[in-house]
């Protein structure tokens, strides 16, 4: 007697339906965490957009979902403003069929979501030029001592704010600092004689400022116990947000004229673009994967004058 699952792939003509393939996906996906293959972000980002697949398409055969399935879906988030999470529904499932490929669940190069073409999202957040950083750096000497170490860090490394909060100490050696990205695994050695022309001074500079009298295995560290804080403790991620966003609203500026005000995280788009001026290998420093990557990091979004080096 054939089992419910053997009689759906029967009746589909011998296909995996959706439904049944996604169990399979879902599975697959939670050994590559459980591997440490991706992150735990990575798995919960594919669960909606897997949802939605399959209550959409369930009882259809895997190998019969048609370009004009998953444009249809991406219209619908369209219509609501929500184009980022069309980006992620289409990136979810392009990954999806590059699985069933390799199970054999679809014939080779089958792939609709790859040839539906990608949500657009307009970017609304501005980018940060020096001059306002600096704004921002100096309201930050009234209010949170570790504030201003925390953007010399970033503008120096050009690492994110999670990297930045969990650098210690104990990650400087022989000259370097040794940086793990959380977010993509890459591993990147900064030298401590990396200099910022336009700040005057090495990360060595700035690891010693971070050096003081309290005790600590973090470079960004409180100096007083202070709600979830403790003294000598890690500056949390959040912490370090809610400050750089007070520093930056302190200033009588305009944050709004170009978009959204820039946060925290636009500090490591003004450091590569700080140190391409330089010379510097910013994919390296960036801990990038490729130079296209990187390059979307130095587009200023029409806020900086391009000059022509005579």
């Amino acid at each position: 007697m054939l089992s419910l699952q053997e009689k759906i792939i029967s009746d589909t003509g011998g296909a995996s339906t959706v439904s049944i393939f996604l169990n399979n996906y879902r599975k697959i996906q939670q050994e590559r965490y459980e591997n440490g293959e991706i992150k735990l972000s990575t798995l919960k980002q594919k669960a909606a957009p897997l949802r939605v697949f399959d209550e959409r398409f369930g009882a259809r055969p895997l190998d019969a979902i048609t370009v004009k399935d998953v444009v249809s879906v991406l219209e619908e988030y369209k219509a609501k403003g929500h184009n980022r999470m069309g980006q992620i529904f289409r990136k979810v499932l392009i990954d999806v069929f590059r699985e069933a490929q390799q199970t054999g669940d679809v014939p080779p190069g089958f792939n609709p979501a790859e040839s539906a073409k990608k949500p657009q999202v307009r970017i609304s957040r501005q980018r940060l030029t020096f001059d306002e950083w600096m704004m921002i750096y100096n309201a930050a000497e009234k209010d949170g001592y570790f504030l201003q170490r925390g953007m010399l860090l970033a503008l120096m490394t050009g690492q994110r704010l999670s990297d930045i909060c969990k650098m210690q100490f104990s990650d400087i050696r022989d000259g370097y600092l040794h940086v793990e990205q959380q977010k993509t695994g890459a591993r990147i050695a900064i030298p401590l004689a990396l200099r910022c022309d336009k700040l005057n001074l090495t990360l060595g500079d700035v690891v010693s400022s971070c050096r003081d009298y309290i005790l600590s295995p973090w470079l960004l560290h409180h100096h007083h116990a202070k709600g979830m804080g403790k003294r000598g403790g890690m500056v949390k991620p959040a912490t370090l947000t809610v400050a750089f966003k007070k520093a930056r609203d302190s200033v009588d500026y305009n944050w709004r004229a170009n978009g959204t005000p820039p946060s925290f995280h636009e500090q490591r788009s003004l450091s590569e673009r700080l140190f391409r001026e330089q010379g510097i290998d910013t994919k390296i420093l960036l801990g990038h994967s490729n130079q296209k990557m990187t390059d979307v990091y130095n587009d200023a979004r029409g806020k900086e004058w391009k000059k022509l080096v005579i």
